[in-house]
């Protein structure tokens, strides 16, 4: 069976997943100690180190050793993109834009700490992401480092995430939005974050450009389908499955892919966009399973 179809049985992608969590976690718990003002570092790693699935530093960790890197180079990067996912996390739960109580099946953080504490909590993690990817790399020339630094930037701001997300708000009740504008929303406010965390381990290990295209039109594939599923399991999934609301798309009158497309297509085309994203990394042959059995695991989730 070709891996695009199929990813090799010897393959144990449970055992993959709870190692690099494991060492994910350690990391993280590392770069931010609690020190003074108590509050602030509290509050960042009680987001930073709640449950959550680690996937963004996994497939960054991944396409560096596809590329022939170590764990060791991409570790603080990986780290990076995860101190910037929960701020994301931290300030779309905000009640000025998601406005939600649950986040990775606990409160969210400004329902512990306080707003003003959570949208300093995400600036902090924000801002300390670029310092300790910058610091604390190894191994790398400089120019890669500063290439993952601008692509990371390119990806949060207007032109990625913020973008995505101001779209996002402006479509709210909105019941005319186009498939053009949802696919604008989600490739910026998801999709861009899942990018630069597939191409980023693979610049710091010096992949060639073959590679780095590959993983990108892998990333964009895996990034839609990721969202695809997310609408899917908002309507179908339970509160204490996710650890967040479900429901809150339709609360909101968002226009979403089962809302276009319902559940039915909607899961044949986030499974279409699985395939070809695996497919893409067929000439890379074993060195490729971890990232095509990563892609399997984003369509097979259920939470």
């Amino acid at each position: 069976m070709s891996q695009a179809t199929g990813v090799s049985a010897k393959f144990d992608l449970s055992a993959y997943l709870k190692e690099r969590q494991q060492w994910i976690e350690e990391a993280l718990s590392a770069a931010i100690p609690v020190r003074y003002p108590e509050r602030i570092y509290e509050a960042m790693r009680y987001s930073l180190l709640g449950s959550g699935k680690r996937l963004r530093p996994i497939l960054c960790l991944a396409s560096c050793e596809l590329a022939g890197g170590t764990v060791e180079m991409a570790m603080p990067t990986a780290c990076a993109l995860e101190m910037v996912h929960t701020m994301s996390l931290i300030h779309d739960d905000l009640p000025a834009m998601d406005n939600d109580d649950y986040r990775r099946g606990r409160l969210t953080n400004h329902k512990i700490y306080g707003e003003a504490i959570a949208i300093l909590s995400g600036d902090g993690l924000l801002a300390y992401a670029f310092e300790w990817l910058v610091r604390q790399t190894r191994g790398v020339p400089a120019e890669a480092v500063l290439e993952v630094v601008a692509r990371l930037g390119h990806a949060v701001a207007a032109t990625g995430l913020v973008g995505g997300q101001v779209v996002d708000l402006e479509s709210e009740g909105k019941t005319d939005v186009s498939l053009e504008t949802l696919h604008f929303i989600h490739t910026h406010k998801t999709g861009a974050l899942l990018e630069i965390s597939v191409v980023s381990g693979a610049i710091l290990a010096g992949a060639g450009q073959d590679l780095i295209e590959a993983l990108t039109d892998y990333a964009q594939k895996i990034g839609l389908a990721f969202q695809i599923v997310d609408d899917i399991l908002d309507i179908t999934g339970t509160t204490e499955e996710l650890g967040k609301t479900t429901g809150k798309d339709q609360k909101a009158r968002k226009v979403t892919y089962p809302s276009l497309w319902g559940l039915e297509e909607s899961r044949r085309q986030a499974e279409q966009l699985v395939y070809e994203a695996k497919n893409r990394l067929d000439p890379w042959g074993d060195k490729a399973i971890p990232l095509q059995a990563l892609a399997d695991f984003i369509v097979a989730r259920t939470h």
